[in-house]
């Protein structure tokens, strides 16, 4: 089904609405390829029909297939590297040094935001595993969403194919993380149970989550507007302890944010600490985990 230029606009602003991606008219291919076979699978005759649809009729199955379509579900297993290894050589070792004198030493509490088919949430808790040898005496918890419902209902499963097995797993967590599972690799329990799979929507109000040591949301704010990149990432700092880590794509800078969103640099990886007070400042000394006052 061909999609006329009059028709980009309003199927941009359905898909902007529903997960705020921005779509253009370069954009046209992904349209026809993603969303051609929706319409035609509910006897619509065309894109304009589809959004009226989808506005109009509040067909919510309708909704999660158009999200579901449009959203990009591609990751692999310890995606870009760096992070993970400046989470597990900073971030962890200094939070743990902090917990220490608070009363609850043993307590993170990790966000995986736009986690798609669950790769990265389970590359975070294989590199706790690999960093807390006592790892069951303490209460971790991993949240895990992305807004495509099909991607967290494969993701909670814990079951990949031999290629996306090979896509960055690490040989050598192979057989201490993940089983045999008929032709496929299956996460094995002990990981499985550090996660939680949600479908959520980052451009929804982000209340009731956090506060999190630690969140990763990489490589979905590019796809956002400006103001809706802005937007996510003011909302995700206040569920943020003061003195979490966050984590963006490699090719992802927040520096034009402000000086809250000054980055820093360790393992050749990036990563922001959006509520920690600057050096110097008394107030650095006395924050060890604390929640951020909802602003």
């Amino acid at each position: 089904m061909k999609l006329a230029s009059a028709e980009v606009a309003s199927v941009a602003g359905l898909v902007m609405d529903l997960c705020g991606i921005l779509l253009d008219e370069s954009k046209g291919y992904l349209i026809e390829s993603r969303l051609a076979p929706i319409a035609q699978h509910h006897g619509l005759g065309s894109y304009t029909e589809l959004v009226q649809k989808a506005r109009v009729g509040y067909d919510q199955q309708l909704l999660k297939q158009i999200v579901d379509a449009i959203t990009t579900n591609e990751t692999l297993f310890f995606r870009d590297e760096s992070p993970f290894e400046a989470l597990r050589h900073k971030a962890i070792p200094e939070l743990i040094d902090a917990k220490s004198k608070t009363a609850f030493p043993r307590r993170l509490r990790i966000w995986s935001a736009a986690c798609s088919t669950g790769q990265e949430p389970y590359s975070i808790a294989m590199t706790l595993h690999e960093l807390i040898p006592d790892i069951h005496a303490w209460d971790i918890s991993i949240h895990a969403t992305d807004i495509c419902a099909a991607a967290i209902e494969q993701a909670s499963h814990g079951v990949y194919s031999a290629f996306e097995v090979e896509r960055g797993m690490k040989p050598q967590y192979l057989d201490r993380y993940l089983a045999r599972h008929n032709s496929n690799w299956k996460v094995r329990d002990e990981v499985r149970a550090l996660v939680a799979f949600q479908n959520l929507n980052l451009m929804s109000p982000l209340t009731g989550l956090g506060p999190f040591d630690v969140v990763f949301c990489r490589n979905v704010a590019i796809y956002f507007t400006p103001e809706g990149r802005r937007s996510v990432f003011q909302k995700i700092a206040q569920t943020m302890t003061r003195d979490g880590y966050l984590f963006v794509g490699c090719a992802e800078s927040l520096a034009d944010l402000g000086p809250q969103y000054t980055p820093h640099h360790h393992c050749r990886g990036m990563y922001y600490r959006p509520n920690m007070p600057p050096l110097g400042d008394p107030a650095r000394a006395n924050n060890a985990s604390a929640p951020l006052a909802r602003r």
